[in-house]
Parts: C-alpha cells; structure tokens; sequence
C-alpha cells in the first residue's frame, strides 16, 4: 500500500539487542498526514539502521511511503504494524478524488444505481 503526504512528527528512534540473536536492532517512528477534507494521520515505522538512514526522513518533507501491514497476537490481545519499505520524495500530494499524473482519467463510480424516471402510468414514485 502507500500513503502520500506530509511528516508531521518524527518520534524518537528505539534500539536493542535481540534475545534471540543477540544482533542489535533500531526502529524509528513517525507521523504521515494524509491531506483531505478530512486530513487523515497514520503512525508508521521503519525497522533497520541501515533504512533509517537511508531514507534519512525530516518533519515537514512531502512524501510516498510504501509500507506493509500486519498484525500479531501478544497475551490475548491483537496489534496493527505498518512497516515502510519505501520513500519516495518530491511527489506532490494530489488532492482527494484527483487523478495522480499519467494516471488514465477515471470516471466516478457510486454505489448506487443511477436514478431512473418512473414508468408511464405508475402510480408511485419509488425508483424500483
């Protein structure tokens, strides 16, 4: 999946070793706002020293963040992970409803069916 917007917070990173492997570990956390009527916000993390710095992340940036979601089980009770593996910069966050560039135009579909005239002699005004 991905999400484009703005990095509104980034949180502080968080490092170990594992117990199992005895490998040091970094993840770092941080804020996407999804621009909207309704702006939207998503918490996402990078795991890996090595992707941290390379994708090098700064509040303020405009961003296309490819990520991942999975949840798992701890003492009974589930949790969401969205785990990025991508950024992409200088990508312009389209309005919602707005085709993205050389994407092919879309017509708007709804749910719905379209609204039909009653029929010749129908006493009522339901559609169907």
């Amino acid at each position: 999946m991905e999400l484009t917007g703005k990095i509104i917070a980034v949180l502080p990173a968080n490092s170990g070793v594992s117990a199992r492997t005895g490998n040091p570990w970094m993840s770092q956390e941080y804020v996407i706002e999804v621009p909207g009527q309704y702006p939207k916000k998503c918490v996402f993390r990078i795991f890996g020293e090595d992707r941290i710095k390379q994708f090098n992340i700064q509040q303020g940036e405009d961003l296309t963040v490819s990520f991942d979601i999975d949840a798992h089980e701890y003492n009974g009770r589930w949790f969401n992970e969205i785990r990025a593996y991508n950024v992409n910069r200088g990508v312009a966050a389209a309005p919602v409803g707005a085709p993205m560039a050389g994407a092919a135009p879309q017509t708007a579909t709804s749910p719905f069916p379209p609204t039909q005239e009653p029929a010749e002699g129908s006493s009522d005004d339901l559609p169907f």
